[in-house]
């Protein structure tokens, strides 16, 4: 679809966007993806694929090479500063001032969007009350953890009210109870219509947030739909067979080979992945039975986003661990 035509119903369109560096490196090679108005668009890829250079590109700190993008109805290149009045950004490592109090940079934010300094005053005490910062609203950011230093990224990107919100990798490092924090708030900005762009190292949190799911390595978009639209393509499900004696092992492998993929799994098992699901189980266990083998467990896994990571990139994903 031509992006002049697309651009009334996408929030984001790119078409054959490319970055070359010099020595002939084609950071982004020709990536074309669009991000509906009002969706949730998860962009993965493992360490060094792009992510990060396409996510600049959208947010115009970095000029493109060749290739055109459209954020919120406007041209990355041609009306940049259209694009910034128009998007927030929370980037992984923001620059802020550590001896700034929370409330400070909330307000200092408004001021630099142009917004009067009393609104931006009522705004920042929302937005502070929003992510459950007010405790900590006359703190100094030294003070704050890194789950609160992200909490408060995410709602100095939102003082202007964004239409299409960018967040590079917002829960990298943060332990379990502040990532889901920030997903409750993640999806209440988007129920509100914020249309949301998030680039992630964590599978659970595009299966979890993500509407749809676009997966950049080397450079070019190597696999994009909804999780179940992806998983459904490219994996099958798989049964977790535990049997009772390990020097079986080996035989149980052999025996099930013929029904599908086998690999180990865990201690005294075999996964073996097969199309049939569920309705392989009573196959397996009367297969095994017969040779003697008893059985001690079986159980269905759906395939996850892992499989198709692994099935389109060639290895597993690169999952950053937390803090």
């Amino acid at each position: 679809m031509p992006a002049a035509a697309a651009a009334a119903n996408d929030a984001i369109v790119v078409e054959d966007l490319v970055r070359t560096y010099p020595g002939g490196l084609r950071a982004v090679d020709g990536i074309n993806l669009e991000v509906a108005e009002g969706e949730i668009y998860g962009f993965l890829g493992p360490n060094g694929a792009g992510k990060s250079t396409a996510v600049r590109m959208l947010t115009t700190l970095l000029r493109p090479t060749s290739g055109r993008a459209l954020v919120a109805g406007f041209d990355v290149v041609k009306d940049a500063a259209s694009v910034r009045r128009n998007i927030g950004v929370a980037l992984q490592e923001a620059a802020l001032d550590p001896l700034m109090t929370g409330r400070e940079l909330l307000e200092l934010q408004g001021a630099l969007h142009g917004i009067p300094r009393a609104a931006a005053r009522a705004r920042g005490a929302d937005l502070l009350g929003r992510v459950e910062l007010e405790d900590a609203a006359e703190r100094r950011l030294a003070t704050y953890s890194g789950g609160m230093r992200r909490r408060l990224d995410l709602a100095m990107a939102l003082v202007h009210e964004p239409r299409v919100l960018f967040l590079d990798e917002p829960t990298t490092g943060l332990d379990p109870a502040s990532r889901s924090a920030l997903w409750r708030e993640v999806r209440l900005l988007n129920d509100e219509g914020t249309t949301v762009f998030l680039t992630t190292q964590y599978l659970e949190e595009a299966e979890q947030l993500a509407d749809r799911v676009g997966i950049i390595d080397h450079g070019r978009i190597v696999a994009e739909g909804t999780p179940d639209e992806l998983k459904a393509k490219i994996g099958q499900p798989a049964l977790h067979v535990q049997i009772v004696d390990e020097a079986r092992l080996d035989e149980a492998r052999q025996l099930l080979a013929p029904l599908g993929a086998c690999s180990d799994h865990a201690e005294h098992g075999v996964m073996l992945r097969t199309s049939e699901g569920a309705r392989a189980i009573a196959p397996v266990v009367r297969l095994l039975d017969e040779a003697g083998i008893e059985v001690q467990t079986v159980e269905v896994e759906q395939p996850s986003l892992d499989d198709v990571f692994l099935a389109v990139t060639g290895h597993p994903a690169e999952e950053a661990q937390p803090a």
